[in-house]
């Protein structure tokens, strides 16, 4: 298994749009991809303005549809100008899960 682990900041007064930009991939990724095995989204309860994704794909062919989506690319048009720093991304091997 393949992850992405993403570490988004926004800055303040975008908690809204970045919660359902986030909210309109998952729905793309639970619709159109099956080898997207899980998708998932937090935001910080102490600073709403720092959300994280864990992404978890079957094999990294999934991950680059996933990536290469029109929805990811509409994502990053929305996020752009609203981040506050760099998208941390963290691409890895998975080597535990709780089944």
């Amino acid at each position: 298994m393949i992850t992405i682990t993403a570490i988004i900041r926004v800055r303040q007064g975008y908690e809204k749009t970045m919660a359902q930009a986030l909210l309109e991939v998952a729905e793309h990724v639970r619709a159109n991809e099956p080898d997207t095995v899980g998708f998932h989204i937090s935001q910080d309860t102490a600073d709403p303005c720092l959300f994280a994704t864990y992404e978890r794909f079957t094999d990294r062919d999934a991950m680059d549809k996933h990536n290469g989506s029109d929805v990811v690319a509409r994502f990053f048009g929305i996020a752009k100008p609203i981040l506050d720093g760099d998208v941390i991304l963290i691409t890895a091997n998975e080597i535990s899960a709780k089944a």
